[in-house]
Formats: C-alpha cells, structure tokens, sequence
C-alpha cells in the first residue's frame, strides 16, 4: 500500500472509479472498462490527447521523499515542474489509431506517413498536430461519434519514434475527452525499459454501444506487432517522418 493510501485509505477506490472532485474516471487494471453509450457521450467529436513528460531518476525520487519524511511539511508541497526544451527531451513519443468500419475497411491514422486521417469522411478520424518534445499539449486524436454507427473498433497506441526505447523514462497520460461527461484517463504507469510501443486502449461497437477498455500492453516491436497482438490483418513497412 501506498503512503498516501495509508493516510487516506479510500483514495484510491475513490480515484479509479472517478469522482465529482476531479471530475474524470481513471481506467484500472481493476476497473478497466466504461462504456461511452451509458455516460451519454454519443455525439460531437471525442478528443483523445497524449501528453508526456521526462521521469527524475528513481535515485532522486527516493532522495526526495526521504527529504520529506525528515521534513513532514514537504509532503504538502507539490513538486516543480520543469519546462521541457528540445534538449532536455530526447525521446519522441507517437499517438497512432488503427482502424476497422463496418464496411471492413482497414487503416491507421499515425504521423508516421502523414497518415492524418479525416474527420468528416471515412475513416471519420483525424490527427492534430505531431510532438516531437513532451510540449504541453502533446498531440491529439479526433472520433467523430456522430458517425459512430460506421465504426467497428478502434486502436489507440503510443510508440517510440527511431530512438532508444525508453518508456521508462517518460511518464505518459492518454486523455479522452468525450463531447459529453467526464473525462477518461489512462496512465502509461508500468515500467517497459525495452519496449517500442504501447496498446493503450480500444473502443469497440459492441451491439451498438461504445465500450472503451483499458489495454496497457507493451510491446518491443512497432505497429505490425500490434497489428498481429489485435488481429487486424494490415500489410507494414518502413515508414519516416519530415524533418523539422
């Protein structure tokens, strides 16, 4: 258990399923699944966001709080969030969608190949932007979920673009927010020192009703392997990006 759960040992059953305070639902291994039907978030556009940041060091994490147990003040102060700079940031992290309609069509939205997808045809999702270095508002996704009944299932991932892996160095959030309710939030929280990408979550159209489940699956390998892990049966290759 957790320092902050043992002086609060409700916190986290209050945090997972979501509370008016933060006013957003945390998916869980043990709460890992919501259904967007049921929260009434049918309609207008669903904003999937990625936003990352560099971790401290696990040496300087335990000095810290070693800090702050000799100092029991601390433990109310938040930590200082440092800027990020191209060169402070050196690892790229990627938000991608794969696809399939109803009609069978198969695809990806990614910024790998400029894959940008469109919002108001098919596959009805659309990329916003590419962020190269862990910038604020990191990078989002578009679902139209006024055409939602086209939709079979969705794959949302994150990887890690021509560098060393190294997702753990980075402390990664995955953001939905739907155009009705709460937001939906889904950390990248397990350690993966080797892996180059990650299944974060699916959205399925299962009898009419969107169920979005938590995934969290690390990978070593890039999108065919993911392809493969989920079955959607695409055909990969090499792909770069622009310079900047």
């Amino acid at each position: 258990m957790a320092f902050w759960d043992s002086l609060w040992p409700r916190r986290e059953a209050q945090f997972e399923s979501g509370n008016a305070s933060t006013s957003s639902i945390v998916l869980s291994r043990r709460h890992a699944t919501v259904s967007l039907t049921k929260q009434g978030a049918l309609t207008g556009n669903l904003r999937v966001n990625l936003s990352w940041r560099m971790r401290t060091s696990d040496i300087e994490g335990r000095s810290r709080q070693s800090g702050r147990l000799l100092r029991p003040m601390k433990l109310f102060q938040p930590d200082v969030v440092q800027a990020h700079t191209q060169g402070m940031v050196n690892v790229d992290l990627d938000l991608g969608c794969m696809y399939e309609l109803k009609d069978g069509t198969k695809g990806v939205v990614q910024p790998l190949g400029n894959l940008i997808g469109d919002l108001n045809g098919p596959p009805y999702i659309r990329l916003s932007g590419d962020d190269r270095f862990g910038a604020p508002s990191g990078e989002t996704v578009y679902v139209n979920l006024d055409q939602r009944e086209k939709i079979k299932r969705l794959l949302f991932f994150v990887y890690i673009y021509d560098q060393t892996p190294a997702f753990d160095r980075t402390h990664a959030m995955v953001t939905l927010y739907p155009g009705n309710g709460p937001r939906i939030e889904i950390e990248l929280d397990e350690r993966a020192p080797q892996a180059r990408s990650c299944a974060v979550f699916t959205v399925e159209n299962i009898k009419d009703e969107l169920i979005v489940r938590r995934e969290v699956k690390f990978v070593y390998g890039f999108q065919s392997e993911l392809d493969r892990l989920y079955g959607w049966g695409m055909q990969w290759g090499r792909g770069y990006k622009s310079r900047t």
